[in-house]
């Protein structure tokens, strides 16, 4: 049983209370994959502080050899891309080749975020007053945690952790407690990039225990988390009473809106993608469907052949499209909401049931399910399942469709499948989301905002341009010559 330790300071380190937990393969619950820390207050201090001993010296190093750190992050992470995808698997669930992707993605954000730190910008302004400059210059904020969720390991430290690194602050990163060792396996490549030491801290832990001492703790500046919405408004509150900044990716119950659009087909293959990758655990997935009545039958049919095509099973065997939800407190979720959409009277037109007779020992898999006529008050309608269940909402006017697409907390993501112009643009216009995607599946690019409204999202968004607006403070200049 291979022992991990936590990163501080620039050494590998054991926790200080000497105890550790074990993670285990959600596709064969049975196989221990390591024994992690169980870290606590004292750990994390011990990494805020070697965070704080390293931002000055870290802030004025210049931007370009910030970013070669990157540059070269992105090459060891293109390196080490079927390593680090199949701990990936073993540890999260997902496909092999979505774990792939999901490496070679972090390698694109991390060289685009490279590339950002040879740009600080700032404004000048022209002076009201003779004699006087005006101008503005971004400085880091300083000490930033990084908390991450277990659905994508890896990506979403990198999304974090690049921007922090590349314009100038240090980081304190506390993974998933589910998912630690890819989290590990990327600061281990950062070390190799040239990280100096305390740039970047790995405290690995529960978040009640380690996670919290982070948050609290009044050197930390700024704080970046993703992951559900209950614990991201608990952040939030505990961030607001000590002034700390926050950027906050939560929840989603992200529509598809089909409405006159002329090839069904290509939808369903988009919605039913978008809604069954990563075994429908991400923040992003298409987790319900609205479409006019007059096209309803035609697509419901379509959804449920393409959904026929998903082969479920080990992410790391042959063939496998879809992996085994994350855990067993995950798969009696997906099941309770399966139950009580049965019970309620909804049609169900593919899956709503298990395929494990013992999922402890045979793996937390559920068949791919597909419900139809669903009340838009459902909780299968409403609530963030974060599983593989997608239910269809027959509406008669496209004011109704949006108004259903709005009345949820979330406002995270959307799609519009439509062959009209006039009806892209007022559901563009009408949508209460942070994104929107015509007629294509919600994914998104490496230089693009990704964000969101209501209870999905506080903050500046994340990705691209706008990362800058989270981990950077505007200072004003005037002088006098």
């Amino acid at each position: 049983m291979e022992r991990h330790l936590n990163f501080i300071n620039g050494s590998w380190v054991p926790p200080q209370s000497g105890d550790y937990y074990r993670t285990h393969n959600p596709a064969c619950p049975t196989q221990a994959l390591g024994e992690f820390p169980c870290s606590l207050a004292p750990d994390a201090v011990a990494a805020v502080d070697a965070a704080v001993a390293a931002q000055f010296a870290w802030r004025d190093t210049p931007g370009p050899a910030r970013g070669a750190v990157l540059f070269k992050l992105a090459e060891l992470l293109e390196s080490s891309k079927k390593e680090l995808a199949r701990i990936v698997t073993l540890e999260q669930g997902k496909a092999i080749g979505e774990a792939m992707g999901e490496v070679g993605r972090a390698a694109v954000e991390a060289r685009y975020m490279a590339g950002e730190a040879s740009r600080p910008l700032g404004q000048t302004f022209p002076s009201e007053r003779a004699g006087f400059t005006c101008s503005t210059v971004l400085e880091p904020i300083g000490v930033v945690a990084t908390i991450s969720p277990w659905n994508f390991p890896v990506i979403t430290p990198v999304r974090k952790m690049a921007p922090a690194l590349a314009f100038g602050n240090t980081v304190v990163f506390k993974p998933a407690s589910l998912t630690p060792r890819s989290a590990a396996y990327v600061v281990g490549l950062l070390e190799k990039a040239g990280t100096p030491a305390g740039v970047v801290n790995l405290v690995i832990g529960s978040g009640a225990a380690a996670g919290d001492a982070i948050v609290n703790d009044c050197r930390v500046r700024g704080i970046s988390f993703t992951g559900s919405t209950a614990i991201g408004l608990r952040i939030y509150e505990k961030a607001a009473r000590r002034n700390a900044v926050v950027q906050l990716e939560m929840g989603g119950k992200n529509p598809a809106i089909v409405f006159d659009c002329e090839d069904l087909e290509f939808a369903a293959r988009e919605i039913v993608s978008a809604a069954f990758l990563c075994t429908g655990q991400r923040c992003t997935a298409l987790s319900r469907v609205i479409v006019a009545e007059s096209q309803a039958d035609a697509l419901a049919e379509k959804i449920r052949a393409c959904v026929s095509h998903i082969k479920v099973g080990d992410g790391l065997a042959d063939g496998t499209t879809m992996g085994p939800l994350i855990s067993r407190a995950q798969f009696e979720i997906v099941a309770d909401y399966v139950r009580r959409g049965r019970e309620s009277g909804c049609k169900l037109l593919a899956g709503g049931h298990p395929l494990a007779d013992d999922p402890d020992t045979q793996g937390y898999y559920f068949a791919p399910t597909v419900f139809d006529e669903v009340p838009p008050d459902s909780p299968l309608a409403t609530d963030e399942i974060f599983g593989p269940v997608l239910p269809l909402i027959r509406v008669h006017t496209a004011e109704e469709a949006i108004a259903i697409a709005n009345s949820t907390r979330y406002g995270l993501a959307a799609s519009v499948f439509t062959s009209r112009l006039d009806l892209s643009q007022r559901f563009v216009a009408g949508m209460e989301s942070g994104m929107v995607h015509l007629n294509h599946g919600t994914a998104s690019q490496a230089h693009v905002p990704f964000g969101g409204r209501k209870d999905s999202g506080q903050g500046a968004f994340s990705i691209g341009p706008t990362a800058r607006d989270f981990f950077t403070t505007v200072k004003a200049v005037y002088g006098k010559w």
